[in-house]
Protein backbone atom coordinates (compact mmCIF):
# COMPACT_ATOMS: atom_id res chain seq x y z
CA UNK A 1 0.00 0.00 0.00
CA UNK A 2 1.04 3.20 -1.23
CA UNK A 3 0.37 7.06 -0.30
CA UNK A 4 -0.20 10.06 -2.36
CA UNK A 5 -0.50 13.79 -1.55
CA UNK A 6 -3.68 15.04 -2.11
CA UNK A 7 -2.13 18.00 -3.40
CA UNK A 8 -0.63 16.33 -6.18
CA UNK A 9 3.30 15.93 -5.09
CA UNK A 10 4.74 13.00 -7.12
CA UNK A 11 6.63 10.58 -4.08
CA UNK A 12 4.71 7.89 -3.70
CA UNK A 13 5.64 6.22 0.00
CA UNK A 14 5.16 3.29 2.60
CA UNK A 15 3.20 3.67 5.83
CA UNK A 16 6.55 4.29 7.93
CA UNK A 17 8.04 7.05 6.16
CA UNK A 18 4.53 9.09 6.58
CA UNK A 19 4.16 7.90 10.03
CA UNK A 20 7.41 9.92 10.76
CA UNK A 21 6.48 12.47 8.21
CA UNK A 22 3.18 14.25 9.17
CA UNK A 23 2.35 16.94 5.86
CA UNK A 24 3.58 15.83 2.43
CA UNK A 25 6.24 18.13 1.11
CA UNK A 26 3.59 20.29 -0.96
CA UNK A 27 1.28 21.11 1.92
CA UNK A 28 -1.29 18.13 1.46
CA UNK A 29 -2.32 14.96 3.62
CA UNK A 30 -1.34 11.96 2.85
CA UNK A 31 -4.11 8.99 1.59
CA UNK A 32 -3.98 6.02 0.56
CA UNK A 33 -3.94 5.64 -3.22
CA UNK A 34 -6.85 2.81 -3.02
CA UNK A 35 -9.32 2.20 -0.12
CA UNK A 36 -9.08 -1.63 0.63
CA UNK A 37 -12.79 -3.16 0.26
CA UNK A 38 -14.14 -5.29 2.88
CA UNK A 39 -17.24 -7.52 1.66
CA UNK A 40 -19.58 -9.50 3.85
CA UNK A 41 -17.36 -12.68 4.58
CA UNK A 42 -14.91 -10.59 5.48
CA UNK A 43 -17.26 -8.61 8.52
CA UNK A 44 -18.36 -12.39 9.69
CA UNK A 45 -15.02 -13.23 10.36
CA UNK A 46 -14.14 -10.00 11.93
CA UNK A 47 -17.59 -9.84 13.85
CA UNK A 48 -16.42 -11.30 17.34
CA UNK A 49 -12.75 -10.65 17.50
CA UNK A 50 -11.39 -9.39 20.32
CA UNK A 51 -10.71 -5.70 20.03
CA UNK A 52 -6.44 -5.76 19.45
CA UNK A 53 -7.29 -8.65 16.62
CA UNK A 54 -9.63 -6.19 14.88
CA UNK A 55 -7.41 -3.52 15.26
CA UNK A 56 -4.41 -5.69 13.41
CA UNK A 57 -6.73 -7.24 10.54
CA UNK A 58 -7.70 -3.25 9.62
CA UNK A 59 -4.64 -1.80 10.05
CA UNK A 60 -2.82 -4.74 8.09
CA UNK A 61 -4.96 -3.90 5.33
CA UNK A 62 -2.62 -0.33 5.02
CA UNK A 63 0.39 -1.39 6.42
CA UNK A 64 3.41 -3.12 4.78
CA UNK A 65 6.20 -2.15 5.88
CA UNK A 66 5.76 -3.69 9.63
CA UNK A 67 6.14 -7.35 9.79
CA UNK A 68 2.51 -8.57 10.43
CA UNK A 69 4.01 -10.60 14.14
CA UNK A 70 5.15 -7.47 15.35
CA UNK A 71 2.13 -5.13 13.90
CA UNK A 72 -0.16 -7.90 15.68
CA UNK A 73 2.22 -7.54 19.16
CA UNK A 74 1.81 -3.80 19.10
CA UNK A 75 -1.84 -3.64 19.15
CA UNK A 76 -1.96 -6.10 21.52
CA UNK A 77 0.12 -4.10 24.06
CA UNK A 78 -2.06 -1.55 23.01
CA UNK A 79 -5.62 -2.29 23.79
CA UNK A 80 -5.68 -4.06 27.32
CA UNK A 81 -8.18 -4.28 29.45
CA UNK A 82 -5.40 -2.85 31.93
CA UNK A 83 -5.46 1.04 30.15
CA UNK A 84 -9.32 1.17 28.89
CA UNK A 85 -11.06 -0.31 31.59
CA UNK A 86 -12.90 -3.25 29.92
CA UNK A 87 -12.49 -5.80 27.73
CA UNK A 88 -14.46 -4.55 24.75
CA UNK A 89 -12.31 -1.21 25.07
CA UNK A 90 -15.28 0.49 23.59
CA UNK A 91 -18.46 -0.48 24.94
CA UNK A 92 -21.81 0.38 24.12
CA UNK A 93 -24.80 1.66 25.83
CA UNK A 94 -28.27 1.60 25.06
CA UNK A 95 -30.09 5.00 25.57
CA UNK A 96 -33.14 3.92 23.86
CA UNK A 97 -33.85 0.89 21.24
CA UNK A 98 -31.64 2.28 18.31
CA UNK A 99 -29.71 5.02 19.93
CA UNK A 100 -26.25 3.83 21.42
CA UNK A 101 -23.35 6.11 22.86
CA UNK A 102 -20.26 4.14 21.97
CA UNK A 103 -17.44 4.77 25.35
CA UNK A 104 -14.50 5.96 23.51
CA UNK A 105 -13.29 7.54 26.71
CA UNK A 106 -12.15 5.43 28.71
CA UNK A 107 -8.09 5.64 28.24
CA UNK A 108 -5.57 7.35 30.21
CA UNK A 109 -7.19 10.79 29.60
CA UNK A 110 -10.25 10.36 29.50
CA UNK A 111 -10.73 11.59 26.04
CA UNK A 112 -11.52 9.49 22.18
CA UNK A 113 -7.99 11.45 21.37
CA UNK A 114 -6.32 7.82 23.38
CA UNK A 115 -8.12 5.33 21.38
CA UNK A 116 -5.83 6.39 18.76
CA UNK A 117 -2.82 8.09 20.58
CA UNK A 118 -2.10 5.18 22.60
CA UNK A 119 -0.91 3.24 19.49
CA UNK A 120 0.94 6.20 17.57
CA UNK A 121 3.08 6.22 20.97
CA UNK A 122 4.27 2.76 20.18
CA UNK A 123 4.49 2.58 16.53
CA UNK A 124 6.86 5.75 16.76
CA UNK A 125 8.70 4.30 19.72
CA UNK A 126 8.99 1.16 17.65
CA UNK A 127 10.00 2.76 14.10
CA UNK A 128 12.31 5.23 15.71
CA UNK A 129 14.07 2.40 17.10
CA UNK A 130 14.07 0.35 14.02
CA UNK A 131 16.27 3.00 12.53
CA UNK A 132 18.14 4.44 15.44
CA UNK A 133 16.84 7.89 14.90
CA UNK A 134 14.39 10.53 17.35
CA UNK A 135 12.29 12.60 16.62
CA UNK A 136 10.71 15.72 17.70
CA UNK A 137 6.68 15.86 17.50
CA UNK A 138 5.29 19.06 17.29
CA UNK A 139 1.25 19.66 17.74
CA UNK A 140 -1.75 21.59 18.32
CA UNK A 141 -4.54 21.05 20.47
CA UNK A 142 -8.22 22.41 21.57
CA UNK A 143 -7.62 20.30 24.44
CA UNK A 144 -7.38 16.67 24.39
CA UNK A 145 -5.18 16.10 21.69
CA UNK A 146 -2.05 17.79 23.54
CA UNK A 147 -2.69 15.35 27.34
CA UNK A 148 -3.53 12.19 25.02
CA UNK A 149 0.04 12.79 22.97
CA UNK A 150 1.63 13.85 25.92
CA UNK A 151 0.56 10.55 28.02
CA UNK A 152 1.22 8.29 25.43
CA UNK A 153 4.93 9.60 24.64
CA UNK A 154 5.89 10.39 28.18
CA UNK A 155 9.21 8.42 28.73
CA UNK A 156 9.15 6.64 24.85
CA UNK A 157 12.95 6.67 23.74
CA UNK A 158 13.48 8.63 21.34
CA UNK A 159 10.65 11.32 21.59
CA UNK A 160 10.18 14.72 22.66
CA UNK A 161 6.76 16.24 22.04
CA UNK A 162 6.46 20.11 21.91
CA UNK A 163 2.59 20.75 22.01
CA UNK A 164 0.69 24.16 21.30
CA UNK A 165 -2.35 25.08 23.14
CA UNK A 166 -4.31 28.64 22.74
CA UNK A 167 -3.56 30.32 25.84
CA UNK A 168 -6.36 30.60 28.50
CA UNK A 169 -9.07 28.60 26.17
CA UNK A 170 -8.75 25.31 27.82
CA UNK A 171 -11.19 23.93 30.31
CA UNK A 172 -8.90 24.08 33.78
CA UNK A 173 -8.98 20.27 33.81
CA UNK A 174 -7.60 19.91 30.52
CA UNK A 175 -4.59 22.46 31.06
CA UNK A 176 -3.83 20.64 34.22
CA UNK A 177 -3.80 17.32 32.61
CA UNK A 178 -0.91 19.06 30.20
CA UNK A 179 0.44 21.47 32.35
CA UNK A 180 1.62 19.62 35.34
CA UNK A 181 3.58 16.60 33.23
CA UNK A 182 6.95 17.15 34.64
CA UNK A 183 8.69 14.59 32.11
CA UNK A 184 11.76 16.03 30.75
CA UNK A 185 10.57 15.05 27.35
CA UNK A 186 7.40 17.04 27.11
CA UNK A 187 7.27 20.86 26.44
CA UNK A 188 4.19 22.38 26.46
CA UNK A 189 3.83 26.07 24.56
CA UNK A 190 0.39 27.83 25.67
CA UNK A 191 -0.05 30.07 22.50
CA UNK A 192 -1.50 33.92 22.81
CA UNK A 193 -4.33 33.36 20.14
CA UNK A 194 -6.88 30.52 19.42
CA UNK A 195 -6.67 26.75 18.34
CA UNK A 196 -6.55 27.68 15.29
CA UNK A 197 -3.86 30.02 15.61
CA UNK A 198 -1.81 27.13 17.20
CA UNK A 199 -2.98 24.47 14.20
CA UNK A 200 -1.06 27.19 11.37
CA UNK A 201 2.01 27.49 13.16
CA UNK A 202 2.26 23.66 13.23
CA UNK A 203 1.64 23.38 9.66
CA UNK A 204 3.78 26.58 8.92
CA UNK A 205 7.12 24.66 10.68
CA UNK A 206 6.12 21.42 8.66
CA UNK A 207 6.09 23.31 5.12
CA UNK A 208 9.73 24.72 6.25
CA UNK A 209 11.41 21.55 4.62
CA UNK A 210 15.09 22.55 5.60
CA UNK A 211 13.84 23.43 9.29
CA UNK A 212 11.70 20.00 9.54
CA UNK A 213 14.49 17.59 8.43
CA UNK A 214 17.24 19.33 10.13
CA UNK A 215 15.17 19.10 13.47
CA UNK A 216 13.37 15.95 12.76
CA UNK A 217 9.82 17.30 12.87
CA UNK A 218 6.30 14.95 12.95
CA UNK A 219 3.41 15.79 14.26
CA UNK A 220 0.58 13.86 15.99
CA UNK A 221 -2.73 16.16 15.07
CA UNK A 222 -5.02 14.03 13.50
CA UNK A 223 -2.92 15.28 9.92
CA UNK A 224 -0.72 12.20 10.90
CA UNK A 225 -2.45 9.21 9.26
CA UNK A 226 -1.37 6.77 11.25
CA UNK A 227 -3.97 8.58 13.94
CA UNK A 228 -6.72 8.85 11.85
CA UNK A 229 -6.31 4.90 10.34
CA UNK A 230 -6.76 3.67 14.13
CA UNK A 231 -9.54 5.61 14.60
CA UNK A 232 -11.50 3.81 11.84
CA UNK A 233 -11.10 0.97 13.89
CA UNK A 234 -13.63 1.57 16.27
CA UNK A 235 -16.18 2.48 13.77
CA UNK A 236 -16.34 -1.23 12.96
CA UNK A 237 -16.29 -2.28 16.50
CA UNK A 238 -19.17 -0.47 16.99
CA UNK A 239 -21.21 -1.02 14.40
CA UNK A 240 -20.45 -4.95 15.22
CA UNK A 241 -21.67 -4.82 18.96
CA UNK A 242 -24.87 -2.50 17.68
CA UNK A 243 -25.64 -5.28 14.84
CA UNK A 244 -25.25 -8.11 16.82
CA UNK A 245 -28.02 -10.93 15.16
CA UNK A 246 -28.60 -8.50 11.87
CA UNK A 247 -25.36 -8.70 9.65
CA UNK A 248 -25.90 -6.80 6.81
CA UNK A 249 -28.07 -3.60 8.68
CA UNK A 250 -27.11 -0.62 7.87
CA UNK A 251 -25.95 1.73 10.83
CA UNK A 252 -25.13 5.41 11.17
CA UNK A 253 -22.92 7.39 13.44
CA UNK A 254 -23.14 11.19 15.12
CA UNK A 255 -19.94 12.20 16.08
CA UNK A 256 -19.03 15.93 17.54
CA UNK A 257 -16.67 17.48 14.96
CA UNK A 258 -14.06 20.23 14.99
CA UNK A 259 -10.90 19.61 13.49
CA UNK A 260 -12.92 16.39 10.89
CA UNK A 261 -10.53 13.86 12.19
CA UNK A 262 -12.69 11.77 14.26
CA UNK A 263 -16.06 11.55 11.60
CA UNK A 264 -13.10 11.65 8.55
CA UNK A 265 -12.07 7.80 10.04
CA UNK A 266 -15.39 7.15 9.70
CA UNK A 267 -15.61 8.37 6.00
CA UNK A 268 -12.67 6.11 5.53
CA UNK A 269 -14.61 2.96 7.32
CA UNK A 270 -17.54 3.59 4.92
CA UNK A 271 -15.48 3.62 1.96
CA UNK A 272 -13.93 0.29 2.71
CA UNK A 273 -17.31 -0.66 2.66
CA UNK A 274 -18.44 -0.89 6.16
CA UNK A 275 -22.77 -0.08 5.87
CA UNK A 276 -22.93 3.01 7.34
CA UNK A 277 -26.47 4.97 6.39
CA UNK A 278 -25.84 8.34 7.19
CA UNK A 279 -22.05 10.08 9.34
CA UNK A 280 -24.19 12.90 10.85
CA UNK A 281 -21.60 16.07 11.38
CA UNK A 282 -22.52 18.14 14.75
CA UNK A 283 -20.80 21.19 15.50
CA UNK A 284 -21.22 23.61 18.48
CA UNK A 285 -21.32 27.78 17.73
CA UNK A 286 -17.93 27.44 15.56
CA UNK A 287 -20.61 25.90 12.49
CA UNK A 288 -17.98 26.23 9.89
CA UNK A 289 -18.25 22.48 8.87
CA UNK A 290 -22.60 22.97 8.98
CA UNK A 291 -22.53 25.83 6.76
CA UNK A 292 -20.39 23.83 3.98
CA UNK A 293 -22.90 20.43 4.68
CA UNK A 294 -25.52 22.84 4.09
CA UNK A 295 -24.48 25.36 1.73
CA UNK A 296 -21.10 23.73 -0.48
CA UNK A 297 -19.60 27.05 1.18
CA UNK A 298 -16.31 26.54 3.12
CA UNK A 299 -15.89 29.94 4.71
CA UNK A 300 -12.96 29.82 7.85
CA UNK A 301 -13.47 32.16 10.63
CA UNK A 302 -10.77 34.39 11.84
CA UNK A 303 -9.39 34.33 15.58
CA UNK A 304 -11.91 37.18 16.45
CA UNK A 305 -14.55 35.76 15.26
CA UNK A 306 -13.65 31.99 16.60
CA UNK A 307 -16.15 31.59 19.52
CA UNK A 308 -15.19 30.90 22.66
CA UNK A 309 -17.79 27.82 23.79
CA UNK A 310 -18.53 25.91 26.59
CA UNK A 311 -17.41 22.63 24.09
CA UNK A 312 -14.18 23.83 23.47
CA UNK A 313 -12.08 21.07 22.00
CA UNK A 314 -14.92 22.06 18.90
CA UNK A 315 -13.32 25.95 18.82
CA UNK A 316 -11.58 25.35 15.56
CA UNK A 317 -12.75 27.09 12.17
CA UNK A 318 -10.07 25.40 9.78
CA UNK A 319 -10.49 22.08 9.99
CA UNK A 320 -7.52 20.36 8.69
CA UNK A 321 -8.98 17.31 7.54
CA UNK A 322 -11.61 18.72 5.64
CA UNK A 323 -9.37 18.77 2.98
CA UNK A 324 -9.32 14.43 2.92
CA UNK A 325 -12.72 14.76 2.12
CA UNK A 326 -12.53 17.61 -0.30
CA UNK A 327 -10.13 15.16 -2.01
CA UNK A 328 -12.35 12.38 -2.33
CA UNK A 329 -15.74 14.81 -3.27
CA UNK A 330 -13.86 16.02 -6.17
CA UNK A 331 -12.82 12.68 -7.58
CA UNK A 332 -9.55 13.15 -6.07
CA UNK A 333 -8.19 15.72 -8.44
CA UNK A 334 -5.14 16.72 -6.62
CA UNK A 335 -4.52 20.08 -8.97
CA UNK A 336 -7.87 21.47 -7.72
CA UNK A 337 -7.39 20.27 -3.96
CA UNK A 338 -4.07 22.10 -4.08
CA UNK A 339 -5.47 25.15 -5.70
CA UNK A 340 -8.48 25.47 -3.84
CA UNK A 341 -6.55 24.68 -0.04
CA UNK A 342 -3.28 26.00 -0.98
CA UNK A 343 -4.19 28.83 -2.82
CA UNK A 344 -8.51 30.24 -3.09
CA UNK A 345 -8.38 29.73 0.79
CA UNK A 346 -4.84 31.19 1.66
CA UNK A 347 -6.53 34.04 -0.59
CA UNK A 348 -10.26 34.73 0.57
CA UNK A 349 -10.68 32.36 3.21
CA UNK A 350 -13.58 30.48 1.45
CA UNK A 351 -14.61 28.84 -1.64
CA UNK A 352 -17.78 27.71 -3.08
CA UNK A 353 -18.93 24.36 -3.92
CA UNK A 354 -22.35 24.48 -4.38
CA UNK A 355 -22.05 24.23 -8.94
CA UNK A 356 -20.12 20.84 -8.39
CA UNK A 357 -22.43 17.86 -9.26
CA UNK A 358 -20.59 15.83 -7.00
CA UNK A 359 -22.15 18.52 -3.90
CA UNK A 360 -25.81 17.78 -4.15
CA UNK A 361 -25.17 14.26 -4.22
CA UNK A 362 -22.91 14.15 -1.00
CA UNK A 363 -25.55 12.66 1.56
CA UNK A 364 -26.28 9.78 -0.97
CA UNK A 365 -22.79 9.07 -2.16
CA UNK A 366 -21.10 9.92 0.97
CA UNK A 367 -23.34 9.76 3.81
CA UNK A 368 -23.11 13.09 5.11
CA UNK A 369 -25.49 15.08 6.79
CA UNK A 370 -25.08 18.02 9.83
CA UNK A 371 -26.30 20.23 12.45
CA UNK A 372 -25.88 22.55 15.25
CA UNK A 373 -25.82 22.56 18.72
CA UNK A 374 -25.51 25.71 21.68
CA UNK A 375 -24.49 26.02 25.13
CA UNK A 376 -28.41 26.02 25.81
CA UNK A 377 -29.12 22.62 23.82
CA UNK A 378 -25.75 21.25 25.79
CA UNK A 379 -27.50 22.40 29.05
CA UNK A 380 -31.31 20.85 28.41
CA UNK A 381 -29.27 17.27 26.53
CA UNK A 382 -26.71 16.95 29.39
CA UNK A 383 -29.90 17.21 32.07
CA UNK A 384 -32.40 15.30 29.85
CA UNK A 385 -30.10 12.41 29.64
CA UNK A 386 -29.28 12.50 32.94
CA UNK A 387 -32.59 12.44 34.32
CA UNK A 388 -33.98 9.37 31.92
CA UNK A 389 -31.23 7.45 31.60
CA UNK A 390 -29.00 8.26 34.75
CA UNK A 391 -26.04 9.06 32.36
CA UNK A 392 -23.80 11.53 32.58
CA UNK A 393 -22.24 13.02 29.10
CA UNK A 394 -19.82 15.57 28.27
CA UNK A 395 -20.40 18.45 26.90
CA UNK A 396 -19.22 17.66 23.31
CA UNK A 397 -20.96 14.53 23.43
CA UNK A 398 -24.32 16.35 24.61
CA UNK A 399 -23.38 17.92 21.03
CA UNK A 400 -23.13 15.13 19.08
CA UNK A 401 -26.59 13.56 20.67
CA UNK A 402 -28.62 17.00 20.20
CA UNK A 403 -27.74 16.55 16.45
CA UNK A 404 -28.18 12.89 16.35
CA UNK A 405 -31.89 13.54 18.21
CA UNK A 406 -32.72 15.98 15.29
CA UNK A 407 -31.45 14.02 11.99
CA UNK A 408 -32.08 10.01 13.18
CA UNK A 409 -35.01 8.73 11.05
CA UNK A 410 -37.63 6.38 12.01
CA UNK A 411 -36.22 2.97 12.54
CA UNK A 412 -32.35 4.33 12.09
CA UNK A 413 -29.91 2.29 14.27
CA UNK A 414 -27.77 5.56 15.61
CA UNK A 415 -24.45 5.36 17.51
CA UNK A 416 -23.21 8.85 19.16
CA UNK A 417 -19.23 8.64 19.53
CA UNK A 418 -18.69 10.08 22.86
CA UNK A 419 -15.94 12.10 23.23
CA UNK A 420 -14.57 12.80 27.11
CA UNK A 421 -15.57 12.00 29.99
CA UNK A 422 -17.60 14.92 31.83
CA UNK A 423 -15.19 15.70 34.51
CA UNK A 424 -12.84 17.94 31.71
CA UNK A 425 -15.85 20.18 31.80
CA UNK A 426 -17.13 20.22 35.01
CA UNK A 427 -18.41 23.80 34.94
CA UNK A 428 -20.57 23.21 32.66
CA UNK A 429 -22.00 19.71 34.28
CA UNK A 430 -22.31 21.90 37.51
CA UNK A 431 -24.30 24.40 35.60
CA UNK A 432 -26.41 21.68 33.77
CA UNK A 433 -26.94 19.66 37.22
CA UNK A 434 -25.87 21.84 39.93
CA UNK A 435 -23.08 19.49 41.01
CA UNK A 436 -19.53 17.89 40.22
CA UNK A 437 -19.26 15.27 38.00
CA UNK A 438 -17.57 12.42 39.28
CA UNK A 439 -13.79 12.52 39.42
CA UNK A 440 -10.99 9.57 38.67
CA UNK A 441 -8.85 9.02 41.94
CA UNK A 442 -5.63 9.05 39.86
CA UNK A 443 -7.08 12.88 38.99
CA UNK A 444 -7.70 14.39 42.45
CA UNK A 445 -6.34 17.72 43.08
CA UNK A 446 -4.46 17.40 39.63
CA UNK A 447 -5.45 21.32 39.30
CA UNK A 448 -2.98 22.26 41.92
CA UNK A 449 0.14 20.42 41.13
CA UNK A 450 2.96 22.60 39.87
CA UNK A 451 2.63 23.36 36.40
CA UNK A 452 5.78 23.65 33.62
CA UNK A 453 4.19 25.94 30.51
CA UNK A 454 5.70 28.57 28.39
CA UNK A 455 3.72 31.39 27.42
CA UNK A 456 4.39 32.89 24.04
CA UNK A 457 3.14 34.92 21.26
CA UNK A 458 1.52 33.24 18.53
CA UNK A 459 4.54 33.22 16.22
CA UNK A 460 6.00 30.73 14.06
CA UNK A 461 9.75 31.99 14.88
CA UNK A 462 9.22 31.74 18.50
CA UNK A 463 8.11 28.33 17.90
CA UNK A 464 10.95 27.32 15.90
CA UNK A 465 13.34 29.34 18.18
CA UNK A 466 12.02 27.17 21.44
CA UNK A 467 12.53 23.59 19.26
CA UNK A 468 16.32 25.03 18.08
CA UNK A 469 16.82 25.77 22.24
CA UNK A 470 15.41 22.78 23.30
CA UNK A 471 17.15 20.32 21.09
CA UNK A 472 20.93 21.09 21.04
Amino acid sequence: MLYLSTRGHPARKHFCEILLEGLAPDGGLYLPERYPQVDEATLARWRDLPYAELAFEILSLYIDDIPPADLRRLCRDTYTKAVFGTEAIVPLKQLEPGLYLEALSNGPTLAFKDMAMQLLGNLFEYELARRGEELNILGATSGDTGSAAEYAMRGKRGVRVFMTSPQGRMSPFQQAQMFSLQDANIHNLAVEGVFDDCQDIVKAVSNDLDFKRRYRIGTVNSINWARLLAQVVYYFAGYFQATTGRPGHKVSFAVPSGNFGNICAGHVARMMGLPVEHLVLATNENDVLDEFFRTGVYRVRSSADTHETSSPSMDISKASNFERFVFDLLGRDAARVGQLFGGQLAREGRFDLSAEPAFADVPRRFGFVSGKSTHADRLATIRDTHRRFGVLIDTHTADGLKVARERRRDGETMIVLETALPIKFAATIVEALGREPDRPPQFEGIERLPRRVTVMPASVQAVKDFIAAHCA
